[in-house]
């Protein structure tokens, strides 16, 4: 047995050894797939810009034109200003709100110049300032976030609530999810932005929602009666308990008499004051609940921020021609220069 023993341990090295071999070799192979990849990518930047180097000063005078005719083009472009104004609408006129931003986006591309002056109450020429609208979701906090996402499971099936995350409902919720709206204006003139909140004003109340806060004020006031008749009953059993205890104060210690040996002790009648103190204030809370929302969303808007009486003048980096320019035009060279490679390569090309 001893005799098998320096056989197997030969034949553990040799496996041992190819198998880090076959290690070393996959290693070796993967090193340099990584390195040849490096390789072409070096190769593809020197050529991409060997013909910029071999044609610098051509390459530099397209450049410097580019920028000049860029630079030219920004000083006579339009210069457009802008203004937000921030709102929170009630009785779901946010999807009113959102058609009437096309709308009047529409009517700009139109230069239907009359209806939005009509819409505005301006007069044509301001009208004419106008360049475009545009509604996103306003500022939010995380408590916002949570107390929408609350909402919305609350208003759905309880076994599809579960399968839906809040990271879920943050991806795919779209702009008219929001409860605060920003509504961006653009304009040649910075001073028309201050006559544009007359025209949303109109957009708030529209038959839709008036016939929301119908319906919302006649079930409050349902519920304020309802709440009232409960005071009342509550009150005259109040009154009642009161009446009972005066008249057993008054009878305190007395007997009632019997034909019998022994007299009657009367006894003391049990009320429930503290349960009906508890509640008359639950139901005064609710009524007061009632009133308060009858006060503070008795409009169908509000204006959070208004617009700015002088807008800011809009500047973008991506449409600065100064930038554009250059970079249109190598571009176009390269576009140019590949072109005329190719078809020499094909034209000279012989089977």
């Amino acid at each position: 047995m001893s005799d098998n023993l320096p056989e197997k341990t030969q034949t553990e090295e040799v496996d041992l050894g190819q198998l880090f071999n076959a290690i070393g070799r996959l290693f070796e192979k993967v090193f340099g797939f990584i390195v040849s990849v490096f390789k072409a990518l070096f190769k593809t930047i020197i050529y991409s810009l060997k013909p910029v180097i071999n044609n610098i000063k051509l390459v530099g005078i397209v450049i410097m034109l580019a920028t000049i005719l860029g630079f030219v083009a920004d000083k006579f472009k339009e210069k457009q200003y802008i203004s937000d104004m921030l709102v929170r609408p009630y009785f779901d006129s946010k999807y009113q709100l959102a058609n009437n931003v096309n709308y009047f986006n529409a009517l700009i591309n139109s230069n239907n110049i009359n209806e939005l002056a009509d819409i505005f109450e301006i007069d044509t020429i301001q009208a004419n300032q106008l360049r475009g609208f545009s509604i996103k979701i306003g500022p939010e906090t995380q408590n916002d976030l949570l107390k929408e996402y609350n909402d919305y499971r609350k208003s759905i099936d309880s076994t599809l609530a579960n399968d839906i995350s809040y990271e879920d409902f943050i991806e795919n919720r779209d702009i008219l999810s929001g409860s605060v709206f920003s509504i961006e204006a653009k304009a040649v003139e910075n001073g028309i932005f201050q006559f544009l909140e007359r025209g949303f004003v109109k957009t708030f109340e529209n038959e839709y929602s008036k016939k929301l806060k119908r319906i919302r004020d006649s079930s409050l006031l349902i519920k304020k009666a309802t709440y009232k008749k409960q005071l009342e009953r509550i009150d005259s059993l109040q009154r009642t308990y009161l009446e009972i205890k005066v008249f057993e104060s008054k009878n305190s210690g007395g007997t009632i008499s019997s034909k019998s040996i022994f007299p009657i002790v009367q006894e003391k009648t049990e009320t429930r004051e503290f349960d009906l103190f508890r509640e008359e204030v639950n139901v005064r809370e609710k009524l007061r609940a009632i009133e308060e929302t009858l006060i503070e969303e008795s409009d169908y808007y509000d204006i959070l921020s208004g617009f700015e009486e002088v807008g800011r003048l809009e500047v973008r980096l991506l449409s600065r021609q100064t930038l554009l320019f250059p970079v249109a035009a190598l571009i176009l060279m390269a576009i140019i220069f590949y072109t005329s490679k190719v078809y020499r390569f094909i034209k000279n090309y012989d089977e």
